[in-house]
């Protein structure tokens, strides 16, 4: 097991070099030039360096705000103050995502003894130059209630590390003296501003202010002197917690480990199981990390009681929950099939403790969050970091990493403390926190949902790629044509995967699975759109075509199926398996008796797969298309021309021929049946349909189903 040595680590100085440095307090260097721009230009730099580095501030955490001058919609010069813009992240925020203020009337404010949040919510719309700006951060106040010109609210870890240590601020007056303050622990808003206000201003030689449980504040007369000051007063702590801790085993010490083969072949059995079992409420898509420090932590003797004592940090609390789920598992007597039925057992006990945590401490009408856990740690194999989107997931579990560094060094320091029960609720359903929540966009149908589609580089698997990657679900792409399958999904970011892949093959089709279990934890949604077809009669139709034919049609369909139905099995929240199969599966098709006989047989396989799965909530329906040329590879093959011959027909008076035969008189496209299976693979659409049949041919009176 890789064991990482430090308890927290230095940060760089990333601000743009000068020629003329000079040194200011608390040691830091400080480039007496900067780069060209104004005020916003400045803070806006700043922002991105200190978002660059989530070590100093987490993603979507921090503020930083700029006093200058702007004018106002009269041409007035007035003195501004422009502020962080609630929901936006440091690192990738834009001028736009920074708030106008006027400066006077804000810090007027500072005058009054008390402020509700609905109050200071109201007042400050009213400072704002613009009212179609950014809603002001909620540390607003504390901005403008230090004189400076700039000021940074930061999350650094190894500040943290002290501010969530129970002795914290005795260590904190050892490592800054009287440089720094400490504020006990409030809630952001009017009277922690007022607060730091008063701090700052009665104390001329104060260079930073430590907020208990929270983070740190630090200011300067430009955004370099203020980032500077923040680099160098993080990069004192992390020296300061290394010299008194850094020789003490991180987290008690290691207890044995397990290797990585032997790591991966529990996480590739169990994460299904893992991902029902936090999708009581609302689909999720997993994210696993096995990285040193996460691998250190989970293998260590202490973490099962550090896990218990809630967040590092109050931005954390509405991604990652209070607390995590934590899964005790002993390698040498626990199979898999008894670490899941653990994992359902305590998953079941961690909803029943947070709804009863909601019942002693909401208000009447509140409205509870999925009580599901956010972030999973399985003792000595990894953490598991949940949510409807890979987006969230990620914040959830890259969130808990930054967890893990601070709880390494405060409890090194003598013990690591969070906010009480009531003070992490208070925050979690805080209306100004959640504010945030709601500048998401609204989900997609098939959000938290993962989808695997075969025959995904061609005109119809493309289609549905596209369909089911529009509202929401991840996907995997398998294709024979490995770089094709990767074409449709690149749009999607790291919301799809590309498999090279063979239906016929088995060990192919549990590889498709397996990196849909690795990539999004299991698989929802299962549709075989593989391909292939050949026309010829049936005297001259070889026994090597009928076997390719049926191997891809109906064997690579049996594979798909009976690799999907274990892992929504072992999900335990039902799911969808669709078939593309074909109006000849129907309506007999002259010259193509092996195709044709092909899909007959996925149609009734389906039928079959139907009464299987029903028991277990999985539905099982065919969409059967006809003629669909525009974009197939079927139809750019042999297939083409074999079928005009069929029908007597020039290749080129194909499309209009098969036109001419439907009811409607309409083409049908790759479109047209991704439609369909949208339909199928959305339980708001079909949630009560199984065993069904749905025709996307124009109407072909043949293959009308009866």
């Amino acid at each position: 097991m890789s064991v990482v040595p430090r308890l927290v680590g230095a940060v760089e100085d990333r601000w743009p070099a000068s020629d003329t440095d000079r040194q200011g307090v608390s040691g830091e260097s400080t480039h007496e030039a900067t780069p060209p721009g104004d005020e916003l230009s400045q803070v806006l730099l700043a922002s991105h360096l200190l978002g660059a580095d989530r070590a100093v501030a987490n993603y979507g955490g921090g503020n930083t705000s700029a006093k200058g001058f702007a004018t106002d919609h009269l041409g007035r010069e007035l003195a501004v103050m422009w502020v962080k813009g609630s929901g936006s992240d440091l690192a990738t925020m834009g001028p736009g995502d920074f708030t106008r203020l006027r400066l006077d009337e804000v810090q007027a404010l500072f005058a009054r003894e008390h402020m509700s949040d609905d109050e200071m919510v109201a007042y400050l719309a009213r400072c704002q130059l613009d009212p179609e700006a950014p809603r002001s951060s909620i540390e607003t106040l504390l901005h403008a209630f230090i004189r400076s010109a700039h000021v940074h609210h930061t999350h650094p870890d190894a500040v943290n590390v002290l501010a969530g240590t129970r002795d914290g601020e005795r260590l904190v007056a050892e490592c800054f003296g009287n440089e720094a303050a400490w504020v006990p622990y409030m809630r952001p808003g009017f009277s922690l501003a007022k607060r730091v206000g008063e701090e700052v201003g009665g104390n001329p030689a104060l260079r930073l202010v430590v907020l208990a449980k929270h983070g740190l504040v630090t200011w300067g007369d430009s955004a370099a002197e203020a980032y500077r000051r923040t680099i160098a007063i993080v990069n004192r702590a992390a020296e300061f917690v290394n010299a008194r801790a850094g020789g003490t085993p991180r987290f008690g010490g290691p207890l044995p480990g397990m290797d990585d083969v032997a790591r991966q072949q529990v996480l590739r059995a169990v994460l299904p199981v893992v991902r029902g079992a936090v999708s009581s409420e609302t689909e999720k898509v997993l994210v696993v990390d096995t990285s040193a420090p996460i691998e250190e932590f989970v293998s260590s003797r202490d973490a099962e009681e550090i896990v218990t004592i809630g967040a590092a940090c109050p931005d954390h609390l509405v991604h990652t929950k209070r607390v995590p789920l934590w899964i005790p598992y002993d390698s040498e007597s626990d199979d898999a099939e008894s670490l899941g039925a653990r994992i359902r057992e305590l998953s079941a006990r961690f909803r029943a403790d947070y709804e009863a945590y909601f019942a002693r401490h909401a208000d009447d009408g509140a409205a509870r969050d999925d009580p599901d856990a956010r972030v999973v740690l399985i003792q000595g194999v990894g953490l598991i970091g949940a949510g409807t989107s890979t987006k969230s997931a990620r914040l959830s579990r890259d969130l808990y990493q930054r967890a893990v560094e601070v709880e390494a060094g405060a409890h090194a320091l003598g013990g690591f403390t969070s906010l009480t029960e009531a003070e992490s609720f208070a925050i979690e359903y805080w209306p100004l926190e959640r504010y945030k929540l709601s500048l998401a966009p609204l989900p997609g149908e098939l959000q938290g949902q993962v989808a695997l589609v075969t025959g995904a580089a061609g005109g119809i698997g493309r289609a549905v790629v596209e369909s089911l990657a529009g509202a929401g679900a991840c996907v995997v792409a398998l294709d024979r044509d490995g770089d094709g399958a990767a074409d449709a999904v690149e749009a999607f970011g790291d919301s799809a995967v590309a498999v090279r892949g063979d239906v016929t093959s088995e060990a192919d089709v549990q590889s498709g699975f397996a990196a849909a279990v690795e990539s999004y934890g299991g698989v929802d949604i299962v549709v075989s759109c593989a391909g292939i077809a050949s026309s010829a009669p049936i005297e001259e139709t070889s026994l090597e075509d009928w076997n390719r034919i049926h191997s891809i049609l109906v064997a690579g369909y049996f594979l798909v199926a009976r690799e999907g139905l274990s892992i929504l099995r072992a999900q335990d929240r039902g799911g969808s398996i669709v078939f593309v199969a074909s109006k000849n599966g129907l309506a007999a098709g002259r010259n193509a008796a092996a195709y044709s006989s092909a899909k007959a047989a996925e149609l009734h396989l389906a039928r079959c797969l139907a009464e299987e799965a029903g028991p277990y909530g999985v539905r099982v329906n065919s969409v059967n298309p006809d003629a669909v040329l525009e974009g197939s590879r079927i139809w750019d093959s042999s297939w083409r021309e074999e079928r005009a011959a069929a029908y007597g027909i020039a290749a080129e008076d194909l499309g209009d021929y098969y036109r001419s035969r439907t009811t409607l008189g309409v083409t049908v496209l790759p479109q047209d049946v991704a439609q369909a299976v949208l339909h199928f693979a959305s339980s708001a659409r079909s949630g009560k349909s199984t065993g069904n049949v749905l025709n996307i041919d124009g109407g072909v009176a043949a293959a009308y189903p009866r």
